[in-house]
């Protein structure tokens, strides 16, 4: 089959391919995902009462290293994300390549909550640093998102007040590297939120218990463009710590914590 595939390709698009190869590279260029997950996890905590999501993205690239993208994604718990059953995030950057494989991202994501109240939704730049040691590919990043109402302190605490407003800190580390001769990636990662220990004017935090880890470990399965992958999550907010968060820290169906252990699966495919 694979004989007979080669052959088709050959005889059909011979003219077109040598007419390709001298045409020059486009200035924009566009990409895409679209995933199916067992569990929505930001930074370990579930956004989706620890039940599945559809998500999707699409990524317009210039030749300059700018960039620009458009990410959603299915909610539901976790308050009430001011009555959005959406988040869309909206991206923009730029990536220089500092060679030998080495790329600096610096960047704002814009999160928003589409039919929820407008004090949901925050501003986070961010920079990130990635590149290779022999077969791991590395990133290390740190997104600060300044002093905003979606991050403030009104509920749950002594010194909560309406209109609050705070900041808040993540520093992450992502690792990968593949299998040899196989089609798997093994995958880790280390997250540390800093930030507002209480809840913000609509039931959420990013930062839930004030500070906290969150890890991951899993690997991807790649058939073609489609891959399939498995991971477990956790963080380090014990039951104990999300009490004063309750009931929105904990799941609507069996009362489990959504920031507990979990292992997610996912089937995406890129285009």
């Amino acid at each position: 089959m694979k004989t007979r595939l080669a052959a088709v390709a050959l005889l059909g698009l011979a003219t077109p391919a040598f007419a390709q190869e001298s045409d020059p590279p486009k200035p924009v260029t566009v990409t895409g995902s679209v995933a199916l997950v067992s569990d929505y996890r930001f930074r370990g905590v579930s956004q989706t009462d620890k039940q599945m999501a559809v998500q999707g993205g699409v990524t317009a690239t210039h030749e300059s290293g700018l960039y620009a993208s458009l990410w959603g994604s299915n909610l539901s718990g976790w308050g009430t994300f001011g009555g959005a059953n959406m988040e869309l995030d909206v991206v923009g950057g730029y990536k220089a390549s500092l060679g030998h494989g080495a790329a600096l991202d610096v960047g704002v994501t814009w999160y928003m909550y589409p039919g929820g109240a407008s004090k949901t939704d925050f501003a986070e730049p961010y920079v990130k640093l990635s590149g290779s040691i022999g077969p791991v590919s590395a990133l290390a990043g740190v997104a600060y998102a300044p002093p905003q109402q979606a991050l403030g302190n009104w509920s749950n605490t002594p010194q909560s007040k309406a209109g609050d407003k705070e900041d808040n800190l993540y520093l992450w580390g992502d690792v990968s590297t593949a299998v040899p001769k196989t089609p798997i990636t093994l995958k880790a990662h280390l997250g540390y939120s800093d930030g507002n220990p209480g809840l913000g004017p609509n039931g959420t935090s990013v930062a839930p218990t004030g500070s906290y880890a969150d890890w991951l470990v899993g690997a991807d399965l790649a058939l073609g463009k489609v891959v399939l992958g498995v991971a477990y999550v956790d963080t380090s907010i014990t039951k104990r710590d999300g009490a004063y968060l309750q009931p929105n820290f904990s799941s609507t169906k069996d009362g489990s914590s959504i920031a507990g252990s979990q292992v997610v699966f996912s089937l995406s495919a890129a285009f």
